[in-house]
């Protein structure tokens, strides 16, 4: 990994931030950290980081409000949420606010750094992508990350934009969540990863290219086998 990458941590367990830091550092990054939400979000807004590692529970302003505020601020800032052990909710709630992935605590140190890598890893989709997609409900602008529907413009991030174009680029054929993960978010085929972040990424996608999310005609699923876009053409 390039170790001119920089990656901010927010964290406000003094032993975990600086234990992160330490790992991190040895991994050849270059780190900054904040103990609190008001710093977090004003460091991260500032764009000079790669990566930020953001707690849930923070003084002042919590992991949920930075995340989604910098999603407004940059649809392109990698994030990857710290979430409580086993809690559906953080991690649900954490990726539908725009984080591209998750951590739950206590986690091991050689996950937490693949999942760093995975997420810093740029995906080739991007190389390969057609300027626009279009679907009966929403044309999508793949560069500018902006869909135009119905009910106006709609924002999209750039992981669902590389969902969308790897799904569009194999439309003829089910891409699995083993697929996704490998081809978008960058994870090694042989990784024993337990990750409900292509389920969420895909319901927040429908959300927004759906006319009935809940009975979607264009990102459908094929049991047992994954994920089609049927672009209608």
């Amino acid at each position: 990994m390039d170790n001119n990458m920089k990656i901010l941590v927010v964290e406000d367990e003094t032993a975990i931030r600086e234990g992160l830091c330490d790992v991190l550092v040895y991994h050849g990054y270059q780190v900054d950290s904040a103990a609190a939400g008001p710093e977090g979000y004003q460091k991260a807004a500032s764009g000079q980081f790669d990566l930020v590692l953001l707690d849930v529970m923070l003084p002042g302003m919590d992991g949920y409000a930075i995340c989604e505020k910098l999603r407004q601020d940059d649809r392109e800032q990698a994030i990857i949420m710290l979430t409580a052990r086993d809690s559906d909710a953080d991690i649900i709630q954490g990726l539908r606010m725009g984080a591209d992935d998750y951590v739950s605590k206590p986690f091991s140190v050689q996950q937490l750094v693949l999942r760093i890598e995975a997420v810093l890893r740029r995906s080739r989709v991007g190389q390969a992508q057609a300027r626009t997609i279009t679907l009966p409900a929403i044309t999508i602008d793949t560069e500018n990350l902006a869909g135009q529907g119905a009910d106006g413009e709609v924002p999209f991030t750039r992981r669902e934009i590389e969902v969308l174009s790897y799904l569009a680029q194999h439309s003829d054929r089910p891409v699995s969540r083993e697929e996704l993960l490998t081809k978008v978010w960058g994870y090694g085929r042989n990784l024993e990863i337990e990750t409900r972040t292509v389920d969420i990424h895909i319901a927040k996608i429908r959300r927004k290219i759906e006319a009935d999310p809940a009975n979607p005609q264009s990102l459908v699923t094929v049991r047992g086998a994954g994920y089609r876009l049927d672009t209608g053409l």
